[in-house]
């Protein structure tokens, strides 16, 4: 049998018409007949065309059911997404487009099935994805699927930013301080920015810097100091150990009070003898010992002037003095607290770092210039430095707002891969594409450095403080 007889004989026996012996000649006379052989390619081509209509419904039908999963975005972060329909088991989609994405800062790309863009709005997005599937005349409507797309908010957005109080008496400080000037030879950038933590709440800035150039003597001071978050005054505790550092200095950093350490050193470099480093650093430690202690006399007297409590005024303190030598550089180094001080040589190949940090088990935890126990303690000798060298590309002072998130753990403070790193992300190498290029002539290293330290790192929202000397 032909296809058409067997179409018309299974045909007459479904509908209980069965052909008999008598009527065989009837039959095949019947099924030869043209109009009954355009009659049946007719009704298997309606066939055919109904069944691939139900594929391609069904095959449509599976694409609006089955989930598809877009990765998140985040407000203000660029996204760049490649669906891949054929690693998602869509391989029939030949087209496709997605409505009002522009609504929200993106786009789609259906040569590179990607949605891209910088999400400008947050939500749980419900959105038209149409497409056409193979099989379909290209000017065939569209078939239509929902599709969820969340959008986080940038959580930068979520931290208010109320200013602090200036009310009298409330010991205020500006939220944010930057500055660049001129340093003996070298140059200072320095930046101080209020915490995301305090400008939340619309409290203070808890840091403090200061610097000062000698010229008659040609000796430079910078300090730095982080009031603890715990102490109701830590804000005038950092300044009153910044501003008496300076005041120490500029009554006491005479020409004749260090005559003394500069022929030491001419000795000392001539000379590598234990003798004159014995000496070196005897005079380090009584001369910045006496600042240290002196800082911490005002701190005293100031609590008994106030009638609070010195614990109020906790504040750690860091400071360097330095010097620019025919033969090299000398640097002085004084630090209590867990603010790091960081000298990176010229060819930046060396990390020195000029302090040990009130950390873990070896600080045993967090010191303060306000606590009259670092005086008595056996370990207040360690916490000078002292270093001769030729030339220094950075000097680096800086509070644990900076070291936390960038450094992590006081042991990446000894490898010069981190500060290499660190100086890569300076450069520019951050999320954010910021530099700060260290060039004397660049007049906005301040503002770039500021704008730096907004830098995101989930977690770490403490006040930040950098200071540059290069």
């Amino acid at each position: 049998m032909n296809d058409t007889e067997k179409y018309i004989h299974t045909l007459l026996t479904q509908k209980e018409k069965s052909i008999q012996k008598n009527r065989t000649q009837l039959f095949e006379e019947f099924v030869k007949d043209e109009t009954n052989i355009n009659a049946v390619r007719l009704i298997q081509e309606n066939q055919k065309v109904m069944i691939d209509k139900w594929k391609m419904k069904n095959a449509i039908q599976d694409i609006i059911d089955k989930n598809l999963v877009i990765p998140n975005a985040t407000v203000g972060k660029p996204y760049s997404v490649n669906l891949d329909f054929a690693k998602l088991g869509l391989n029939e989609i030949t087209y496709s487009e997605f409505e009002n994405l522009e609504n929200y800062g993106l786009e789609y790309d259906n040569e590179t099935e990607t949605i891209k863009g910088n999400p400008t709005q947050s939500g749980d997005i419900r959105i038209n994805m149409k497409f056409r599937i193979s099989g379909e005349p290209d000017d065939s409507e569209l078939n239509e699927k929902r599709v969820s797309l969340i959008i986080n908010a940038n959580p930068k957005s979520l931290w208010k930013d109320i200013p602090s109080s200036q009310s009298e008496n409330n010991y205020w400080k500006e939220d944010n301080v930057q500055d660049f000037q001129v340093l003996g030879e070298k140059h200072i950038v320095v930046s101080s920015k209020r915490g995301r933590s305090h400008a939340n709440v619309g409290s203070f800035r808890d840091d403090d810097f200061a610097f000062k150039n000698f010229p008659e003597t040609g000796w430079n001071v910078v300090c730095v100091a982080d009031g603890a978050g715990s102490a109701t005054l830590a804000r005038q505790g950092s300044k009153i150990a910044c501003d008496g550092i300076i005041a120490y200095f500029t009554e006491n950093l005479t020409a004749e009070s260090f005559s003394e350490f500069d022929t030491l050193l001419q000795e000392h470099n001539l000379s590598t003898g234990e003798d004159t480093s014995k000496k070196l650093n005897r005079f380090v430690y009584d001369k910045l010992g006496n600042a240290a202690f002196n800082v911490h006399q005002k701190l005293e007297e100031f609590a008994l002037k106030t009638e609070t409590n010195i614990k109020d005024f906790h504040s750690t303190l860091i400071f360097v003095l330095f010097k620019k030598y025919e033969f090299g550089y000398a640097i002085l180094s004084f630090g209590v607290g867990d603010c790091p001080i960081g000298l990176l040589n010229k060819d930046l190949t060396e990390i020195k770092l000029m302090n040990w940090l009130d950390v873990g088990e070896y600080g045993g935890g967090t010191r303060f210039i306000t606590m009259p126990e670092i005086f008595s303690s056996d370990k207040f000798g360690t916490r000078f430095g002292f270093k001769l060298i030729d030339d220094f590309a950075y000097l680096m002072l800086m509070t644990d707002g900076i070291y936390d998130p960038k450094f992590v753990v006081e042991a990446n403070l000894e490898k010069i891969e981190k500060w290499q790193e660190f100086l890569e992300d300076l450069n520019g190498n951050n999320e954010e594409k910021i530099t700060v290029a260290f060039k004397p002539e660049n007049t906005e290293i301040a503002n770039q450095l500021s704008a730096w330290m907004d830098f995101w790192s989930p977690g770490n929202h403490d006040d930040r403080t950098l200071a540059i000397i290069f």
